[in-house]
């Protein structure tokens, strides 16, 4: 483009001095036009009209020039410029190409490392083997010259027959070979509970740090403010009338007591404390408190909390990804939402061990929805179970199987989770393994006072009713068991036996969350005194 810029000047030059030759053979044309025209007039007269049209011809000229050179610049310009992005499309497309090819280059590189390792490695491997195959031949032609051998001297020591040597040996080869394969056996076994061990942890550690979700402990004590403690006593009313009512209505216990600026609500039911709750705040804030004021808005209380309930168990369900579930089976995992475990959210704590359950599943090669699935529904049975007799894993299997739910392995997961039924399918321990992992991190639940004092004292209560036991210490929360026995009546073996048996009775006797470790000292103390 640059070599064709002087040659588009000179052809611009050249217009330029066409147009201004024609200009003045115009002007030529007319003047003598006008000069054949005009002899009559005066010498003079005719001259200065013949210059001004030849100054009028020269501007016309001049702005013709002008015009041409612009309008040739513009195209030069415009013919540049689209060249130049001709030529800068052209550069970024070779290097784009370049960069594909290094690319290219760069994956076959590391392919060809990787077939050379492989290729490495399977020689190390044949070589392996060989040597392996070698050694394994030399063994059994020692093996039958030791075998030549012994028949010899059985033969001359004992004086037997060929077929009673054979037979006498061949009792001592089995006895010696079924040691041997007890030992391998043992070896094997250690060696898959070690890997079972470390697969384990790995797949509980994965999912963990998979699914870190925020932990909201919920409390079951429902407590409403109240502005003022006049408000006490309209919720009360004339002879206790308001306060009946409300009991009445809701199913609860309604406490008034001296603590001020508050009116605590007791019931077993969950969504019943909560349609109280919701009432009485309602009623506190609207000032009016009458029976029949009273029985309006629990009314309308109970259906919001219906229709809550509803939205809350669609929406786990769509969240867990769980689909084809029965409205009634979505309307018991949204009351779940008001059901509390140790201070989790039931509903959450569900939510959790699906998507726990499906990555162990995966991790094992398992179907993972059919895992997500049953741990979901695991605890479906505390909707209800405080209104049906029997566990929730028996109700929530039965509950579920009444409305539609065909699956065996679900069903069994819901009922054995927690070993009430024999496991039938693998995912019954994956649901057991991942309800576990729910309600054993930290934060997840929390214990009541007395129900943690009375754990910490169970355990120290078992562990000092083992023989030479003189300390028993609950630590960290009830994680550790620190235990002291008497050094002079106990040697090192009894102490890791009395270890197992706390641990043991500890298995046996309580239930708890995550692990709970005995630690066992056997302390000696030397004195001397100087005089």
């Amino acid at each position: 483009m640059h070599d064709l810029a002087p040659v588009i000047l000179l052809a611009v030059d050249a217009l330029t001095i066409g147009v201004v030759v024609a200009a003045l053979v115009v002007g030529a044309v007319l003047g003598a036009l006008i000069e054949g025209r005009l002899v009559h007039r005066t010498l003079a007269s005719a001259k200065e009209e013949a210059s001004e049209m030849l100054r009028a011809a020269s501007v016309e000229a001049d702005a013709i020039r002008q015009g041409g050179e612009l309008d040739a610049e513009r195209r030069t310009a415009e013919r540049r410029r689209l060249f130049d992005l001709e030529i800068a499309k052209g550069l970024s497309e070779i290097k784009e190409s370049q960069a594909r090819a290094i690319r290219r280059e760069e994956t076959l590189d590391r392919k060809l490392e990787r077939i050379g390792e492989r290729e490495a490695k399977l020689e190390r491997r044949e070589a392996a083997l060989e040597e392996t195959e070698e050694r394994l031949e030399t063994e059994r032609r020692a093996a039958e010259d030791a075998l030549a051998e012994i028949r010899r001297r059985l033969g001359e020591i004992a004086g037997m027959t060929t077929e009673e040597a054979r037979e006498a040996f061949m009792a001592e080869v089995r006895l010696e070979a079924q040691h041997e394969a007890a030992l391998e056996i043992r070896q094997v076994l250690e060696r898959a509970e070690a890997d079972a061990r470390n697969r384990s942890r790995e797949i509980t550690l994965m999912a963990i740090q998979r699914f870190a979700s925020e932990h909201v402990a919920d409390s079951t004590v429902r407590s409403i403010k109240i502005p003022s403690d006049d408000m006490k006593g309209r919720i009360i009313g004339r002879e206790g009338r308001n306060i009946r009512a409300i009991e009445r209505a809701t199913g609860v216990d309604i406490l008034v007591d001296d603590t001020p600026g508050v009116i605590s609500v007791s019931c077993f039911d969950p969504i019943r404390r909560a349609i109280a709750a919701e009432a009485l705040t309602k009623l506190v804030a609207d000032g009016r408190v009458h029976p029949s004021r009273v029985e309006e808005i629990v009314e309308q209380v109970r259906r919001d909390i219906g229709e809550r309930i509803s939205k809350a168990g669609a929406d786990s369900a769509v969240e867990a990804g769980v689909r084809g579930l029965h409205p009634k089976i979505v309307e018991a995992m949204g009351k779940l939402h008001f059901r509390t475990s140790y201070g989790q959210n039931v509903l959450r704590h569900s939510i959790e061990v699906a998507f726990l359950s499906q990555m162990i599943a995966d991790q094992l090669g398992l179907n993972g929805s059919i895992a997500r699935r049953a741990g979901f529904l695991h605890d479906i049975g505390k909707a209800m179970d405080h209104e049906i007799e029997g566990g929730h894993p028996a109700i929530g299997a039965e509950f579920a199987r009444k409305y539609g739910e065909k699956s065996d392995a679900v069903l069994n997961a819901i009922a054995g989770h927690h070993s009430d039924v024999p496991a039938t399918t693998p995912y019954t321990p994956i649901v057991m393994a991942a309800d576990a992992l729910s309600g054993a991190r930290p934060g997840a639940r929390r214990e009541s006072m007395e129900m943690y004092i009375k754990r910490l004292e169970q355990l120290e209560a078992i562990a000092r009713e083992q023989p030479h036991v003189e300390e028993a210490h609950a630590i960290q929360a009830g994680r550790e068991v620190r235990v002291i026995i008497d050094a002079r009546k106990a040697d090192d073996t009894e102490a890791f036996a009395v270890a197992r048996a706390i641990a043991k009775r500890i298995e046996e006797e309580m239930t708890f969350p995550g692990e709970i470790k005995v630690t066992v000292l056997r302390e000696v103390r030397a004195e001397a005194t100087a005089r």
